[in-house]
């Protein structure tokens, strides 16, 4: 018999190294390589031809009719929202987030909400005692929910169990670098470990129609850790998102099979639980009373939901010499540099001896290059001490030549601006609006500029 050997795997990518090394050669991360035990080949399997004694597999053409998944409602409409209209039977969903953001607590609500309509809910938690999950649901006031609580880590185990009777509606497996493979030598958590469960997993939810959801850890830089696989094997990939010292909490698809990746879900963390916000704006503007300088609002669009954010800037004057500080949250640096850049080159402005501060009110991310004329008009109303209007919004992309250019999805975003009260809206000049909003229109950044020091 041959002796096995041994290989170090990496647990960040998965690459697979002969010898043990303090750096991955593929990924650069650091002291990730783990020792596993590689499989046994032979000369027979390494050159068997596999061209013939295997089942023939139909095929189908594209225009062979096929119906559109249906969907099992939630009961929460932001999670439904975010995945795309509802669960799909035998989909198998990743959850991911950071320690605390509140995961298991969503998936408990989505399974008490499940299990109270009839639908058979199982939860399996391999970092909790199915006492500590059913104290939790107690604290939510859905200690009465007929969800089916397990702590397993064994693999076979869970499905040993949920196979032999009805398939349930939904399992939860809370979390998958928990589980573990009897059929994989390693311990739980490695990349082979997770593979291989998650692979037993999907298959089990593929071939009896139950809806998986698994969840995940992450890294210190936010993305889902173990091996990229573990992303492609599923349909949806869920990012659970927010502050764990601001109240609200984003749900947004990274990836689904099943509907768009543009739509998001906000709940806010109460003592309840969470709680659906059906009009995030409120969360993400203060109260509009006295003008402020340095501060603009922003009618954002996530999928076909806008969200109006607040964007605060800060200027403050150094002594000669000093080298000023830049500092964005929520914001591309990149992209503030750029419109300071604008800014000075074509309209004048001297940011070289201040400190600039950037801040995008709740904790909220903005990406969107429609943000940019509000972004400038709250730098230069911190550098003027002169406030916009807080009855204005703000949109509208800026080029190098200071050009303002029109954004996307212009009608919503004025439609939810003048639902909110808002009276004007200061936009590129090529924008026409119909949605009661009085327009401010500007061709380029320096008639932006006159505009707020009254020019």
């Amino acid at each position: 018999m041959a002796k096995p050997k041994s290989r170090y795997v990496c647990q960040a990518c998965g690459s697979v190294s002969s010898r043990w090394q303090g750096q991955c050669a593929d990924c650069a991360e650091w002291n990730t390589l783990i020792q596993e035990t590689a499989e046994v080949s032979s000369i027979f399997s390494a050159k068997h031809n596999l061209q013939g004694g295997g089942r023939v597999i139909p095929l189908v053409g594209l225009e062979t009719p096929a119906a559109l998944p249906d969907r099992l409602p939630s009961g929460l409409a932001e999670f439904d929202r975010a995945i795309g209209g509802g669960i799909v039977a035998g989909s198998a969903m990743l959850v991911g987030g950071d320690p605390g953001i509140g995961k298991s607590t969503l998936l408990l609500q989505v399974a008490a909400r499940l299990a109270s309509e009839g639908r058979r809910v199982v939860y399996v938690s391999g970092e909790e005692s199915a006492e500590q999950v059913r104290l939790r649901a107690v604290r939510l006031g859905l200690g009465g929910a007929p969800v089916q609580l397990a702590a397993a880590t064994s693999v076979r185990d869970i499905l040993t169990t949920v196979g032999d009777r009805e398939p349930p509606a939904l399992l939860i497996i809370d979390s998958i670098q928990t589980m573990h493979s009897d059929l994989i030598e390693g311990a739980p958590g490695t990349v082979s470990q997770v593979r291989a469960s998650a692979q037993e997993l999907v298959r089990f939810a593929k071939e009896r129609g139950t809806a998986l959801v698994l969840v995940g850890h992450v890294t210190k830089d936010g993305s889902i850790a173990g091996p990229r696989v573990l992303e492609h094997m599923v349909d949806t990939v869920l990012s659970f998102e927010g502050e764990r010292s601001h109240q609200y909490r984003i749900l947004r698809a990274m990836k689904n099979r099943f509907g768009g990746t543009d739509e998001i879900g906000v709940f806010a963390m109460e003592g309840a639980g969470l709680t659906e916000v059906p009009n995030p704006s409120a969360l993400f503007l203060t109260h509009r009373g006295e003008p402020v300088s340095g501060t603009s609002v922003f009618p954002a669009i996530e999928g076909s939901r806008p969200v109006l954010v607040e964007i605060q800037a800060l200027t403050v004057r150094l002594a000669t010499g000093a080298t000023p500080r830049r500092a964005a949250v929520g914001w591309d640096s990149g992209r503030l540099a750029m419109i300071l850049a604008v800014l000075e080159a074509r309209c004048g402005l001297s940011f070289g001896t201040s400190e600039v501060y950037l801040n995008v009110a709740g904790g909220y991310r903005l990406s969107d290059p429609a943000a940019d004329l509000a972004v400038a008009a709250a730098l230069v109303s911190a550098l003027s001490e002169r406030p916009v209007p807080t009855e204005a919004v703000v949109l509208g992309e800026i080029a190098l030549s200071g050009e303002v250019r029109p954004v996307a999805h212009a009608g919503l975003r004025l439609k939810e601006s003048a639902k909110l009260g808002f009276e004007t809206a200061w936009t590129p000049r090529s924008m026409k609006g119909d949605e009661g909003l009085k327009l401010a229109q500007f061709g380029n950044l320096r008639e932006l500029v006159d505009q707020i020091l009254g020019r």
